[in-house]
């Protein structure tokens, strides 16, 4: 005979401790694998998100995830300048293949530089790595604009074709043509900032974000200005420090954070309900 559950109560109301009813789902959820750590906090909102955008309603109703996070990765950006790989890609290989060990079905790398390895780091494991800067083109293209995920990418198109789409990311990410490449692939045109505006966006990056400081959200409002007068029709934020500026200022209509599609996808691929 199974054990009655435990009840508690507190001002009249019960609490029962039993599975809730729509556990089976764990079924057809998969465990979701993250490299992370680059940096910190950025792994630090990318995991509150999903479990924020998770349609749970108990705890086994979330998604059952292996975070590695390794702060110790060595710099991405510092890594494409210097043509210095091999140290980072060891560490990266050691992640996946962990992540593969451990029953994965799919992997999430919260930092868009680091996609310059995406087909190198695909390589070491036969788990599939969601490719974020694919994956927030795809979505750009379609129509998405920031907070507003709640859609078939597949399917949907914008009221207004997308033409040029900006980039706001690290030097690493701009100057390797992560997002560019994905761009002339998709038929778009590619915007960066210009030289001063793009140290406003590193400054805003490593300066502020990495820094643990509040971010000087004048440095982004004069990229976002540069970016409207260039014509721009969305506005990627393609570094995932770029993800907490929405703590602090409400975001431009035009700008679609990767972190988001990201979340979104890592949701869904899971097989749990993604919820606004």
């Amino acid at each position: 005979m199974s054990a009655a559950p435990v009840r508690f109560t507190s001002g009249g109301r019960g609490y029962d401790t039993r599975n809730c009813a729509s556990v089976t789902k764990e079924a057809a959820m998969e465990k979701l694998g993250v490299i992370g750590g680059m940096g910190a906090e950025a792994t630090s909102y990318y995991y509150d998100q999903v479990v924020r955008h998770t349609a749970a309603a108990c705890d086994q109703e979330h998604i059952d995830m292996v975070v590695l996070s390794k702060s110790t990765m060595p710099d991405r950006t510092l890594a494409i300048k210097t043509g210095e790989h091999a140290k980072l890609l060891a560490t990266m290989k050691e992640c996946a293949q962990a992540l593969e060990s451990l029953g994965c079905a799919h992997i999430a790398i919260p930092c868009n530089t680091s996609h310059y390895f995406y087909d190198q780091i695909q390589s070491f494991t036969k788990v599939p790595i969601i490719h974020m800067p694919r994956e927030s083109v795809r979505y750009a293209l379609a129509g998405a604009v920031m907070g507003e995920c709640e859609f078939d990418p597949n399917l949907s198109m914008p009221a207004e074709p997308v033409h040029k789409i900006g980039i706001m990311g690290t030097d690493g990410t701009v100057g390797a043509g992560v997002y560019g490449r994905e761009c002339e692939a998709a038929g778009v045109e590619v915007v960066y900032p210009s030289e001063k505006r793009q140290n406003d966006v590193m400054s805003l990056i490593y300066d502020d974000v990495k820094a643990g400081r509040e971010p000087d959200m004048d440095k982004f409002d004069r990229v976002m200005w540069e970016f409207a007068r260039s014509g721009c029709d969305r506005v990627i934020l393609a570094c995932t420090e770029l993800s907490v500026l929405q703590k602090y200022r409400e975001m431009p209509e035009i700008t679609l954070d990767a972190m988001d599609v990201l979340v979104r996808e890592s949701i869904i691929r899971s097989g749990a309900p993604y919820r606004l």
